[in-house]
């Protein structure tokens, strides 16, 4: 699309017209499909007063510099460019946050959800009934497009999952689609999780209030340019959200994560400890090698796993690993010490040997979420 039909003077109209919506587009190398996206909003959208607020990941392909140019003319077409951060539900609520916008409506900067559908999603939330309307692909009207079958079974089980984790009869609440009021939005904030992609899932789950929903049909369709953020990480964070926003209510989930890792660590260190001991070495240099190489391991799975969000590259991984040793030989010290005390109050030696286990696993945790990978 050339840069001068985007200030035709249709276009230029929106600029006067009262802000009625945003539309809030997460993007990772989607330069291809910009100016293609923009298109379609001003042709579906024409006669409101409408934004398009990109929020860009930083991507190489140049999408930043791309939306910041068509801004330059267009005024109605903004960019929120981060740099450092990841991750389309956060980039979602920054998009939301960044506009003044009275409804906001959400969609990919891929080209997979219909366009068509998005003045319906608009008018189902302006006419009052509902609070958020949501684009599904699983009712009458609605569709994958051309997915395998793979894929509609693993996306059948993770929407039954959310409905469950929500229990809502929402039949999309993974759609990445959808409309609502910035009072909703407002009303669900202080509690949004922000991991992972599907944002929808978690204003639906954080709202104190239930949000009256509306459903709007529509096909997904396939991807024209760019590549797939599917991946085991996608599917990783989903679980992560639906635990968040179950158990998590209760327990952090980062700590569940944190004492898994721990766990692991464990049989990590025994496994050390026996090899060592096999070949010959002393119990105490045995040992002492099984703790170094436990510690390693927790700290480089707690890096890819645990504090994803925080992971430490490249040099800083070295002053990383080397706090981590330090506060979990501090834990350590903890560990022997509560455990010590309470078997001088508690004759169960186990009782003494979980209490100081759980003391040292909360110190480690703690001090690590504040020094090692501190936001």
């Amino acid at each position: 699309m050339r840069h001068d039909i985007i200030t035709a003077d249709p276009i230029l109209a929106v600029d006067t017209l009262p802000l009625e919506v945003a539309v809030v587009v997460p993007t990772l190398n989607e330069a291809a499909n910009v100016e293609k996206l923009i298109e379609k909003l001003s042709t579906v959208l024409a006669g409101r007063g409408w934004e398009v607020v990109f929020v860009d990941d930083n991507s190489a392909d140049g999408t930043s510099d791309l939306v910041r140019r068509i801004g330059r003319t267009a005024r109605h077409v903004r960019i929120v460019q981060r740099v450092g951060r990841r991750g389309l539900s956060s980039a979602v609520i920054e998009g939301m946050l960044a506009t003044a916008a009275p409804m906001i409506a959400v969609m990919d900067g891929d080209l997979q959800h219909s366009e068509d559908a998005l003045p319906r999603l608009i008018d189902a939330v302006r006419a009052g009934d509902a609070d958020i309307a949501v684009g599904t692909r699983y009712v009458a009207g609605g569709g994958v497009g051309d997915w395998d079958q793979g894929r509609v079974r693993m996306s059948r089980l993770a929407t039954r999952a959310g409905q469950i984790a929500l229990g809502t009869d929402v039949s999309d609440p993974m759609s990445g689609f959808f409309a609502l009021r910035r009072e909703a939005f407002e009303r669900a904030l202080p509690r949004l999780s922000g991991i992972g992609f599907k944002i929808l899932i978690d204003i639906l789950a954080s709202s104190p209030t239930a949000l009256r929903v509306a459903e709007v049909p529509y096909q997904f369709r396939t991807r024209e340019a760019g590549e797939s953020k599917i991946g085991l990480r996608v599917i990783a964070e989903y679980a992560e959200l639906i635990a968040d926003k179950t158990i998590g209510r209760f327990v952090p989930v980062r700590l569940l994560k944190f004492l898994m890792v721990g766990g692991l660590g464990v049989f990590v260190h025994l496994a050390i400890l026996g090899a060592l001991l096999g070949l010959g070495n002393a119990f105490m240099a045995a040992q002492t090698g099984a703790v170094m190489t436990a510690i390693a391991f927790n700290f480089f799975l707690n890096n890819s796993f645990t504090y994803a969000d925080r992971k430490l590259k490249g040099w800083a991984m070295v002053g990383g690993l080397a706090s981590f040793y330090a506060i979990s030989a501090l834990g350590a010290v903890a560990n022997i010490g509560i455990g010590t005390w309470m078997a001088g109050h508690d004759e169960r030696w186990w009782v003494a040997g979980v209490a100081g286990v759980l003391v040292g696993a909360i110190w480690n945790f703690a001090m690590s979420s504040a020094l090692t990978w501190r936001k």
